[in-house]
């Protein structure tokens, strides 16, 4: 059956929990949805979320994927930790992370955020937002892509936008606006200082 992938960049991780908990009980499969969540200052760890996971050190060392697509009830049952060239430390579960990684759990993940551009490009999404969703993650965002069938398109995009999923459009304007061109996975992780500064300096930003 034919699918579209719908996507949603959060700039707060619970936003995007609840949006993935509101597609699971609308009857997205658990396997259609995938997360990928910067883990800059450590949280997921600290709580415990990631405990899954078998991986992972070093930003931009790459990193075994272990139990990120582990059991449980619901995909963040199933995060795991990996390190992606450029964005630095992520929690991370789903089909699109996988399938960037070579489509095998336990497979060792070098330039994941080219993979990620790549599969979503694959999938149907514009070049130009793929780069936007790699960026909005190395700053601190959280993505979430889901592939609809064409029953379950319009509830897709309808949550995501209930529970905040930004613009990709505007987003790319604001990032734009400081020189950005497109995501580079040779640039230097945002620390979580940079991370704050940006929200503030998006949070400020006069309204398009």
């Amino acid at each position: 059956m034919p699918f579209k992938v719908i996507s949603g960049l959060f700039d707060h991780y619970e936003d995007a929990r609840r949006a993935i908990g509101a597609l699971e009980a609308s009857g997205v499969p658990r396997g259609d949805i995938s997360i990928l969540a910067n883990n800059a200052d450590n949280r997921y760890a600290l709580a415990g979320e990631a405990g899954h996971s078998k991986a992972a050190s070093g930003a931009g060392a790459g990193a075994t994927f272990g139990g990120v697509v582990g059991g449980g009830a619901g995909l963040l049952a199933g995060l795991g930790m990996l390190a992606i060239p450029g964005v630095g430390p992520v929690v991370a579960a789903g089909w699109l992370v996988v399938t960037a990684a070579g489509a095998a759990a336990g497979a060792v993940v070098g330039g994941t955020a080219g993979g990620i551009i790549g599969a979503m490009v694959r999938e149907g999404v514009p070049e130009d937002e793929a780069h936007v969703y790699a960026e909005g993650v190395r700053r601190g965002g959280t993505l979430v892509t889901v592939r609809a069938d064409e029953s379950r398109v319009e509830a897709a995009e309808a949550i995501m936008a209930e529970y905040n999923a930004v613009d990709a459009d505007i987003r790319g304007s604001a990032y734009r606006e400081s020189g950005w061109t497109r995501f580079d996975e040779k640039a230097p992780p945002y620390s979580v200082a940079q991370i704050d500064a940006e929200r503030d300096r998006l949070r400020n930003r006069p309204p398009v």
